[in-house]
């Protein structure tokens, strides 16, 4: 059983930098991944990560902004996000899948309950 929890989510002003959690508190997965969904949008892929931490990989829209990261001995994931913009509002959701490199929400088989991140301008 593959159990999520993300954490670290507020509102904070463009520009600023927050970081996010997820600790997998089950059984470890290969595959781990943030995205996210924006009021009165569709849930899109941010950043994915292979369970070793290895292979790390990036929505063009984050690039260079965002990292993702694992810690293997806290079974957690995390998403580290600076130089934030208005139009990265949005509740912020990790997953837990056994595809390497997916990138739609079908390639993820558990979720976290989400943890809202606002951007003001």
């Amino acid at each position: 059983q593959v159990q999520l929890v993300e954490s670290g989510g507020g509102l904070v002003q463009a520009g600023d930098s927050l970081g996010l959690s997820c600790v997998n508190s089950g059984r470890d997965s290969s595959a781990y991944a943030w995205f996210r969904q924006a009021t009165g949008k569709e849930r899109e892929f941010v950043a994915g990560i292979k369970w070793t931490g290895e292979m790390p990989y990036y929505a063009a829209s984050v690039k260079g902004r965002f990292t993702i990261s694992r810690d293997n001995a806290k079974n957690t994931v995390y998403l580290q996000m600076n130089s934030l913009k208005p139009e990265d509002t949005a509740v912020y959701y990790c997953a837990a899948g056994s595809r390497i490199y997916g990138d739609r929400s079908n390639d993820y088989n558990y979720w976290g309950q989400g943890t809202q991140v606002t951007v003001s301008s």
